[in-house]
């Protein structure tokens, strides 16, 4: 803080996170007295990348309007650039309402004095329940019957009720997982509960996990008759899943992402489901964002179930990533040390 009484609280969220939310919060948890401003900003949208950021509004200027006189940003896209921390010299911590500050420039940050702090795990539930959804939806079939009966008016669907087009069910189904964060954790604790052979590989994790711990990535491709990837993209992840991996994979397999697109060579998928080496695919993000109009995905419906991007997206990510935002606030305004801070 400048002052021993009151911050000044610029909250820029967007129609997800609302700057509404964010002002809430903020007020409940460093109190009405101690914000001497707290302005609420614009809803932002994502046009990443902007500048040297990703996945960032490109509202530079705007934001340094709204910012003048702030010392604290709460923000879901708000661009943080070396352009708006050089015009902003009275910010001194910046909380993104995300599991990465991927709208800010880190680098940047720390040269300015300015602290970065983030809100991890607050899509984790939201996350592995929509997985575990797309994995159902890709097992029965459930998107291209509804498509047929609702949208076509067509009975046709009820061909899925024959021995060879019919679905897969959970139940003593392997099922393995790449990754076993606050994602995969869950998802393996409630495919646990619906009688899956729940198989696990992530060499990062040592502790106790629900289901069979699996050391070779090779040995679980082979044994998984459904994959799911939970990884976290790093450079050594890029790629992770590719033409080669999904031919270990038993004939007929799913694959189902719902954590970074470019965990999956999409083209090798592509390649995979229309050889029917995979029978079917349920993506909630790709290699680009959004989905190109080209994308050889669009021309499998029969065999993907396809959404864009929606895994995080429920009303209590939004409440608790401004709540976690507004709980770093506080801690930076009592002086105490901060949780998520990355510089």
């Amino acid at each position: 803080m400048t002052d021993g009484n009151s911050v000044r609280v610029l909250a820029a969220g967007d129609h997800f996170v609302l700057p509404s939310l964010i002002a809430r919060a903020v007020e409940h948890e460093v109190g009405r007295a101690d914000v001497g401003e707290l302005k609420l900003g614009w809803p932002l949208e994502p046009f990443g990348p902007v500048a040297e950021v990703q996945e960032a509004s490109d509202a530079e200027d705007a934001m340094i309007e709204a910012l003048a006189g702030a010392e604290v940003l709460v923000t879901q896209m708000g661009p943080v650039t070396e352009k708006v921390l050089a015009a902003c010299p009275d910010l001194k911590l910046v909380v993104v309402c995300r599991g990465g500050p991927v709208n800010v420039n880190l680098d940047a940050a720390r040269n300015h004095d300015v602290r970065v702090c983030f809100a991890p795990g607050r899509n984790a539930a939201a996350t592995a329940e929509f997985t575990v959804g797309m994995m159902l939806a890709a097992l029965r079939r459930i998107p291209q019957a509804h498509d047929l009966l609702a949208r076509q008016g067509s009975w046709e669907g009820a061909t899925y009720y024959t021995y060879e087009r019919s679905g897969l069910e959970l139940e003593d189904l392997p099922v393995g997982l790449v990754g076993y964060g606050a994602v995969g954790s869950r998802v393996a604790r409630v495919l646990c509960a619906f009688g899956a052979r729940v198989m696990v590989h992530d060499p990062y994790v040592h502790g106790e996990i629900h289901g069979l711990r699996v050391t070779s990535l090779d040995d679980l491709l082979r044994r998984s008759q459904v994959i799911t990837l939970h990884a976290r993209l790093t450079p050594e992840t890029r790629g992770l899943i590719g033409a080669w991996e999904l031919g270990l994979l038993p004939s007929g397999a799913v694959v189902v992402n719902v954590a970074r697109g470019p965990l999956l060579d999409e083209g090798a998928l592509c390649d995979a489901l229309e050889s029917g080496r995979v029978s079917a695919a349920a993506l909630d993000t790709y290699e680009r964002e959004p989905l190109p109009a080209e994308s050889r995905l669009l021309g499998l419906a029969e065999r993907v179930v396809l959404t864009p991007h929606l895994g995080g997206a429920s009303r209590a990510v939004a409440e608790k990533a401004a709540r976690i935002a507004a709980e770093e606030v506080g801690r930076w305004v009592r002086g105490e040390p901060l949780a998520h801070c990355l510089t």
